[in-house]
């Protein structure tokens, strides 16, 4: 492979590890985030409202 070829694959690769590391952290990071979840049945639509 080309050295132009081994620092696309080398950049991408290591841009897409480094979106999925910084998503895990603030996914397992974030305090508060077990209030925060919701199911259907805590939802409330406006067409719950109609008769």
């Amino acid at each position: 492979m080309t050295p132009g070829g081994w620092i696309v694959m080398i950049l991408s690769v290591g841009g897409a590890t480094a979106l999925l590391a910084w998503c895990l952290y603030k996914v397992l990071s974030t305090p508060g985030s077990e209030q925060h979840l919701h199911g259907q049945v805590d939802m409330h639509t406006p067409d719950m409202d109609s008769p």
